[in-house]
């Protein structure tokens, strides 16, 4: 979806383009790989066009930490299921007053008929998202007779009213992660992949809508009921992440973050719905498969993710996904 972007106002880089832009010919799949360098961010994105439904994976890296935002009119009426797979930014639209925030592996749906505004984020790190932009139509007809979460945003959107799902992101699951690798690199013949690519755009959709459901209704451990316990959950995570190769102890961690351990301990599967190794071990995992996607050698893999051997990583992998390395590869 195109917007337009620049350092300063009155000096805009278009973006991406907009969902009239890839036009669908005969009701199949329309796809387009960009890359951009500008002065203030490098990005390669790809762009995936099917009936009422408009997919863009990005991966950026911001040379400036400020941004600025202006609105494009040539833009249907959508509603964004977005994910932050890396990174972090927080973005300020000046039409409705609110700031929307962007944290690693966290996701959200939102509404927002156009932005005005400025975006702040992190130039040490790459930005990767990935969002399913579904036409307002189409998703005022799933989320009829859905949840109650989700059938609240399709009223905001069917007034034209700004809205999120919730005004706290969620972490993104296995299942979510695993529904855009298979986006990503989706194989199939025409027609089949507009199927394939459609049933997992909505698979994402429920997913986010149980998701959210289960959060209104679930009652958190007592360290979630703090907001500076949760923040050193959330940072507990990140730093797990970015340390993937040699993780800290449980103790370690909890120094860290500012914590101690059993909130560290309780709090984190009360949040991620898993344990601090079962998380950093399904994390390692998924990162693999993807990285294997991509062609990279299962020995630079094993050795990348920390594992003490390839036979060990192999071991991991067969147990997770029923299939060895090579075998995925092949």
């Amino acid at each position: 979806m195109g917007i337009n972007v620049g350092k300063d106002y009155g000096a805009w880089k278009k973006v991406g383009g907009s969902f009239d832009d890839l036009p669908v010919k005969d009701g199949l799949v329309t796809e387009r790989k960009e890359k951009h360098n500008f002065s203030f961010s490098d990005a390669e994105l790809l762009q995936i066009n099917i009936p009422g439904i408009y997919i863009v994976y990005g991966d950026i890296i911001f040379k400036r930490q400020q941004m600025y935002f202006s609105p494009t009119y040539d833009v249907p009426d959508m509603i964004k299921l977005r994910f932050t797979l890396s990174g972090s930014g927080t973005i300020f639209n000046r039409i409705n007053k609110q700031q929307y925030i962007f944290g690693s592996n966290q996701q959200n749906i939102i509404y927002m008929p156009e932005l005005d505004g400025t975006g702040e984020y992190d130039t040490k790190h790459s930005y990767r998202f990935f969002e399913v932009h579904f036409a307002k139509e189409k998703f005022l007809q799933l989320a009829e007779n859905s949840t109650k979460a989700l059938q609240i945003l399709a009223d905001y959107a069917d007034r034209g009213q700004y809205a999120q799902i919730a005004d706290q992101n969620l972490p993104i699951s296995w299942a979510m992660q695993n529904c855009i690798q298979d986006i990503l690199n989706c194989n199939y013949p025409e027609g089949l992949k507009r199927l394939f690519i459609e049933s997992k755009c909505i698979e994402l959709l429920v997913l986010q809508a149980e998701t959210f459901e289960q959060a209104i209704t679930k009652k958190q451990p007592e360290a979630l009921h703090s907001t500076y316990d949760r923040d050193c959950l959330y940072y507990a995570r990140d730093y797990l992440i970015e340390h993937i190769h040699q993780p800290p102890s449980v103790t370690e961690l909890a120094k860290l973050c500012g914590i101690n351990e059993f909130k560290l301990k309780q709090g984190f599967k009360g949040l991620f719905d898993n344990s601090i190794f079962g998380y950093l071990s399904d994390y390692r995992l998924n990162h693999a498969k993807a990285l294997l996607l991509e062609g990279k050698p299962i020995k630079s893999v094993a050795f990348m993710l920390g594992y003490s051997s390839v036979q060990h990583f192999s071991n991991a992998f067969r147990k997770k996904f029923a299939v060895t390395p090579g075998r995925l590869k092949s």
